[in-house]
């Protein structure tokens, strides 16, 4: 099941993997705040819309490639952001959510 909020989202970290029913997106999210770039990296590049393209640019700002995450919040119809990494990562797990019904 989704969770219907970022601290239910949180709450999932704990667990050894994602949930295999979520969307690629918010599995994507949740290896990133597992500390597990590469994972979240790996998903994010397959999805190919809006959500990913601006998950693939948080992905690239955080690991301080701003010229390529400039291209992917481009894609992501986005403005290059300013402010820190863990606000945007909580807008765009709510934003997940809410696009999954909760």
């Amino acid at each position: 099941m989704v969770p219907k909020h970022y601290s239910g989202f949180m709450g999932t970290l704990e667990e050894d993997d994602p949930n295999e029913n979520w969307p690629d997106t918010l599995k994507a999210l949740w290896f990133d705040a597992r500390g597990d770039w590469e994972a979240s990296h790996a998903l994010a590049q397959d999805i190919d819309n809006e959500i990913g393209s601006w998950i693939h640019a948080y992905l690239h700002r955080k690991e301080g490639d701003d010229f390529n995450a400039g291209y992917w919040y481009g894609r992501a119809k986005k403005p290059f952001p300013t402010i820190p990494l863990q606000e945007e990562f909580k807008q765009i797990v709510g934003f997940v959510l809410t696009a999954h019904g909760h």
